[in-house]
């Protein structure tokens, strides 16, 4: 299973349009080789660089797993999580110092999630123990211009 996105290639620097330094628009996403037997998608991006540890910039699950693409600047179907900023949708990289890896995973379930919208990463993260099907990663990575 493959995540990709048209902004931005593998390793690659995250234009500032996609970060707190800009709009802060979601960036385009393209998934593919989605197994035949998924139930779901879960889409979740984060920042393993971040002083506190791992911070949660977008969590979204129950995405159909026919989902081909997500447009820049929106959301997919599916249920939205709150994300480490404390609201549900996209929070783009916004690293206080340094720069940091910002990974955008695409999860396929054989299962959809009982989940209420806005559950928090620890909360997804046991749901879809035992129930990853195929994962695939993109990473990028962003330092802010002082």
């Amino acid at each position: 299973m493959k995540i990709a996105s048209s902004a931005f290639q593998e390793a690659a620097s995250i234009p500032s349009k996609f970060t707190c330094d800009g709009p802060d628009a979601s960036p385009p996403l393209r998934i593919s080789d989605v197994p035949s037997g998924a139930k779901s998608l879960v889409l979740i991006v984060d920042d393993p660089d971040a002083p506190g540890g791992l911070f949660t910039h977008w969590i979204v699950w129950n995405i159909p797993p026919q989902t081909g693409s997500i447009a820049e600047g929106s959301s997919p179907k599916g249920v939205q999580g709150t994300n480490d900023f404390g609201k549900s949708g996209y929070g783009g990289p916004c690293p206080p110092a340094g720069t940091h890896r910002y990974y955008f995973r695409i999860f396929a379930l054989d299962r959809e999630l009982d989940l209420p919208f806005g559950a928090r990463r620890a909360q997804i993260d046991d749901a879809i123990k035992g129930h990853v099907i195929a994962q695939g990663d993109l990473m990028g990575r962003y330092s802010r211009k002082k």
